[in-house]
């Protein structure tokens, strides 16, 4: 299977096809959620496309420098840009759109029911994080191969998730029924496209550097969590610049910087905190 083919076959005619059901929805009367409506559907996908290609392209041309993984020359197209496919390039920009129009389509469908913010999720879901995020830099630092490219794929999508978290877990846990059917079903579909890719010969994972367990006897345990960070990081991302929750506590930062730095109003602590007991429909 050649790796234009895998995209073919597993992200643009699942992507035709969710287009068209989301489409149809709207024309029927069936829109997002009133309070998943802040930022629309094309510019959230078109600022995870743009942030997709630039975050992941140098991780990911380290990975196949280094031989973390490597692709079948007969079964791309020989176009590289650095030592990656453009092919890869492609992968980059059809996941969000993939993630986005399945977001899109829960949200014609879910109701959320009104419950307050729970604030200290905001510190204590990034700081988990961030100890897991050093557990992987030490792994690095201390140069256990089998480890290396777990370690390198947590030290990559840890950071901007903990940004994530940072600023709106307690968002993120409000809406948490959709991010669960967001992430769940979409890596579990991509990681048994990616097993069938692996199994065809399309790209390869380095056994020496991978800790060599197989999900189904077949896809690498590091595939899998590449599947679940990049769902995560895709969903969280546009579900927290869709939600109003978000626009508000953006607005509330600006209104304390602009108090902060002027003259003529007094400077007080963002209020962006009292929306935990804030319950919204």
């Amino acid at each position: 299977m050649t790796y234009f083919g895998f995209l073919l076959r597993f992200l643009v005619i699942p992507i035709l096809i969710l287009a068209g059901v989301t489409l149809w929805n709207e024309r029927r009367g069936r829109n997002r959620a009133p309070s998943l409506r802040g930022t629309s559907v094309w510019l959230a996908i078109g600022l995870h496309m743009l942030i997709a290609l630039l975050y992941t392209t140098p991780w990911d041309n380290y990975l196949v420098a280094t031989g973390v993984w490597w692709y079948d020359p007969a079964l791309v197209t020989g176009i590289v840009l650095g030592w990656v496919p453009i092919e890869e390039y492609t992968f980059f920009v059809l996941q969000p759109i993939l993630v986005g129009l399945w977001l899109v389509l829960l949200s014609q469908h879910l109701e959320f029911r009104p419950e307050p913010l729970r604030a200290n999720l905001r510190w204590l879901a990034p700081l988990l994080a961030g100890v897991l995020w050093l557990a992987s830099v030490v792994v690095l630092l201390t140069g256990k191969q089998p480890a290396t490219y777990m370690a390198l794929l947590l030290g990559w999508s840890l950071p901007p998730i903990m940004l994530q978290l940072a600023f709106g877990a307690d968002i993120l846990w409000r809406y948490r029924r959709i991010v669960f059917l967001s992430i769940v079903p979409v890596t579990l579909y991509l990681i048994t496209a990616d097993a069938l890719a692996i199994h065809a010969g399309t790209w390869t994972i380095d056994p020496a550097q991978s800790f060599g367990i197989f999900l189904g006897g077949v896809l690498p345990i590091e595939e899998f969590a590449f599947f679940l960070m990049t769902n995560v990081l895709l969903t969280s991302g546009m579900v927290l610049l869709w939600a109003e929750e978000s626009h508000e506590r953006l607005g509330e930062y600006w209104r304390w910087l602009r108090a902060r730095f002027s003259r003529n109003e007094p400077a007080g602590m963002p209020v962006a905190d009292s929306l935990k007991n804030q319950v919204k429909g």
